[in-house]
């Protein structure tokens, strides 16, 4: 023994030296940085990028990066060329709010949000290449999501409409319906109301069908894949045009029922459809309808859709439709559950086989006819299935299938409908009325209308201002800023005005993956080569709050690039999981309000970054929620503390001692797979389970240590790489090679078999595992309490059960 190793046993174990010591040695040592082109097999691991927040980092970060921080780290050591890069997604509302309270301006709000980040994540002695880092509020990287907006905008996937909006009246900007859901902002959960207003749209519905395939391709969990599919909401149907009558007027409808359309008995417009304004003159309760109107105006897309709430609306006086099945005249009403935004903004209503038109019709006394047998529609509407009735050529029909296959027929031959797809998912509405964002690369010109920033003067800069104040009525801060916003038209040279809106958050985070692969390139988002070798993310984990925002905008942009012949495959990702949360202590979701909030600094500085990594993965089923507990952060430390003590037990054996060979077989092959399977804490489980028949035998060999080590890195790597110098075993543990096992030493050697006399269970025995029965039944007459079972008895019979039991009777 060395007196650098007697040393070390003397002292306790210093956990912030070594771990500061090791974080340097790893980074200097370039241990972590992805090579381009390298002969190796290649493996790119993505976790989310944060959004830098005042706040730093929280445990959920940490629990969200690990589980692809122990991947990442053991396919090093399995040979691979691993990129596990990092970067922040730092446009957004919350540091612009920060600024405008402190004064102080986004730019060094997000700088130093972006310092605070990075030394939190370096201390936890995560395996980021750091040399890759990307920041979307950079110009050199923005310059390209710019690139992307113009390509869309060529290609037609870019337009301008005007709309009611989701308006934050509070943080003064207007936002998508991913960001209002529930009727509140989610930056500052303020209520949402209703702004007519001109949007850019990214025009995502183009690509619905594509989205939708391209998930037969990829391994997402089964709940995310579910996600995706009903966000973008396929369904088929029918457009069927009802007549406006004494006009040459249609009013066409979508429905996924058309074989019920001769329940129809009343249709619902939006109450913004323009038809409203084009006939004003036939329609005789206009002031009725307007004072409607602007009771909708005042409630929010959430409050207006609600299933449960009253039924209210206007019919309009004078201004009728024909139902063209049967040609019979039925009223329009206006009510605000319609939306303009979904479908055609008009709707046929059956009451006796829809429950909210049935309400609708009991509280407006329409006629309500049933079309489909077997329910009772004087008490309620029938949504099942059953004969059709009252219904001319569908009548003794018996299932939906046929009755919608045979009105589409009808509908085609008569020329009043056709097949038809529609689909829940909107445009993506594209633009922020807010300073800190990606500017729009967009000029107004009065000559030549909407013009394109040429690409050769992109970046299009965000320019510096003192002043982030939202501007007036939902305007840009930008729109105030004359030397900005005053420029010549780029294809007439006249006067024009520049795009004073921004672009949304989410459109750094579309592409982010890509930049990864190339930060640094000036000339094009990343170079043909590079993307070709790195090719799609192998594994992506993040949260499940982004599966169907995040997830579906970036697969989207990525299948545009791949349309262009930018990108060398069609989805951008070959596999994505999601962690779970982590509670407070309390069982409750973490918030600064309810003081359960754990700090992840704390926790580092108390017990150490190993403690914390292995803890936040122990703690249970990485893709469940689980509380934070404070004993078993405790557990983990005890964990930690033991493997370094195990240098106080090593004998100089290189190899696996006879006591414990199976067990490491068996561990080596748990471990292996529990990470594959992101079953960290069994595997954790499994480790300490070593450790306890390490520390009952008393002893480890040299072979034993290494093995040990080896597969405790990816939870514990300071502790495990400080062990491993220590020992002298040569090299840099994060790079040496992964550990195998041998199938056939993971089964033991030896069983127990129960011993039962005269049926009952009277003892259990060691034997070999392939003993045959002579020595089985032999085993078992020399147990003492066989023995004393068996005193003056006759023996009639003996039966072994290779592996289950061994019978004896007697008498």
């Amino acid at each position: 023994m060395g007196i650098r190793r007697k040393e070390m046993i003397e002292m306790k174990y210093d956990f912030s030296a070594v771990e500061q010591k090791w974080q340097k040695k790893w980074e200097d040592a370039g241990v972590f940085h992805a090579e381009d082109g390298s002969s190796k097999p290649k493996f790119y691991a993505l976790v989310e990028f944060p959004y830098p927040s005042g706040a730093g980092m929280h445990v959920g970060h940490i629990k969200a990066y690990s589980g692809l921080e122990v991947v990442s780290r053991k396919r090093r050591m399995q040979g691979y060329n691993v990129l596990f890069p990092i970067g922040f997604d730092a446009y957004g509302l919350p540091t612009e709010n920060y600024a405008i309270k402190t004064g102080i301006h986004p730019r060094k709000v997000t700088d130093m949000n972006i310092d605070k980040f990075s030394s939190q994540l370096k201390r936890v002695g995560f395996s980021f290449d750091w040399n890759r880092v990307v920041d979307t509020t950079q110009e050199d990287y923005y310059k390209w999501t710019q690139w992307i907006f113009l390509k869309m905008f060529e290609k037609g996937l870019v337009f301008r409409d005007k709309t009611l909006v989701n308006y934050c009246p509070s943080c003064k900007v207007v936002l998508s319906n991913e960001d209002s859901q529930g009727g509140k902002c989610d930056i500052c959960h303020s209520d949402i109301v209703q702004k007519s207003k001109d949007v850019w749209y990214l025009r995502i519905t183009e690509y619905a069908d594509k989205l939708l395939e391209g998930l037969d391709g990829v391994d997402y969990l089964p709940n995310i894949k579910l996600q995706q599919v009903n966000w973008i909401g396929k369904s088929t149907g029918a457009f069927v045009n009802f007549s406006i009558k004494d006009t040459d007027e249609k009013l066409e409808i979508y429905t996924t029922r058309p074989d019920t359309l001769f329940g129809v008995t009343f249709m619902v417009m939006a109450p913004e459809h323009p038809l409203i304004d084009k006939y004003a003159s036939k329609i005789g309760n206009m002031d009725e309808v307007t004072a409607y109107r602007l009771e909708c105006a005042k409630k929010t897309e959430f409050e207006r859709t609600q299933l449960v709430k009253d039924k209210t609306g206007v019919r309009l006086s004078g201004f009728s439709a024909i139902n063209p099945v049967n040609n019979k005249e039925i009223p329009i009403y206006i009510s605000d559950y319609v939306m303009m935004g979904y479908g055609t903004g008009a709707i046929m209503a059956v009451p006796a086989h829809d429950e909210r038109d049935y309400d609708f019709a009991k509280k407006f006394g329409i006629d309500i006819i049933e079309v489909i047998k077997g329910g009772n529609i004087e008490e309620a509407a029938y949504t099942g299935d059953g004969d059709m009735v009252n219904s001319e050529f569908l009548n003794g029909f018996t299932n939906k299938k046929d009755s919608i296959a045979k009105m589409l027929e009808v509908l085609e031959e008569k020329g009043i409908g056709k097949k038809g797809v529609q689909y829940k998912m909107k445009d993506w509405a594209f633009n922020r009325q807010r300073y800190w964002g990606e500017p729009i690369p967009i000029v107004h010109c009065e000559k030549c209308g909407i013009v394109p920033v040429p690409y050769s003067e992109l970046p299009l800069r965000l320019p510096e201002i003192d002043n982030f104040q939202p501007g007036s009525d939902g305007e840009s801060p930008l729109a105030e800023i004359e030397e900005y916003v005053n420029c010549n038209c780029p294809k007439c040279g006249g006067k024009a005005k520049r795009e004073t809106d921004t672009m949304p958050q989410w459109a750094g985070s579309s592409w982010y993956f890509l930049r990864y692969i190339d930060p640094h390139n000036t000339e094009a988002l990343a170079s043909e080569e590079k993307l070709k070798y790195w090719g799609q993310v192998d594994w992506y984990n993040g949260g499940m709050e982004h599966v169907t925002r995040h997830l579906i905008y970036s697969r989207f942009w990525h299948k545009f690039l791949y349309d262009l012949g930018v990108v060398p495959t069609a989805e951008p990702y070959a596999k994505r999981t999601a962690q779970g949360l982590i509670l407070g202590p309390d069982g409750e979701k973490m918030s600064k309000s309810k003081g359960n909030v754990v700090d992840p600094n704390e926790v580092v500085d108390q017990f150490g970054a190993d403690v914390l990594r292995s803890y936040v993965l122990f703690m249970g089923d990485y893709e469940k929620a689980a509380p934070w507990s404070e004993a078993s952060v405790k557990g983990c430390k005890r964990f930690i503390d033991r493997i370094w003590n195990l240098q106080e037990i090593v004998t100089d054996s290189d190899d696996y001692s006879k006591e414990l060979e199976v067990s490491f077989h068996k561990t080596i092959k748990k471990v292996s797979d529990d990470i594959e399977n992101m079953k960290y804490n069994t595997a954790i489980a499994s480790l300490m389970a070593l450790l306890n028949e390490i520390y009952e035998k008393g002893a480890i060999t040299k072979g034993e240590l290494k093995t040990f080590l080896t597969l405790v890195n990816p939870f514990a790597p300071h502790v495990s790489e400080e062990l491993w110098e220590v020992m002298n075993f040569g090299g840099m543990l994060a790079v040496a090679p992964w550990v195998s096992y041998d199938e056939a030493k993971t089964v033991d050697s030896t069983i127990e078999v129960p011993v039962q006399i005269c049926g009952k269970l009277r003892a259990t025995v060691t034997i070999a595992k392939d003993a045959d029965s002579a020595t089985a039944i032999a085993a078992a007459k020399a147990d003492e309490k066989v023995q004393e079972m068996l005193d003056g008895k006759q023996i009639i019979k003996e039966i072994y059960v290779p592996g289950k039991i061994i019978n004896i009777v007697a008498k």
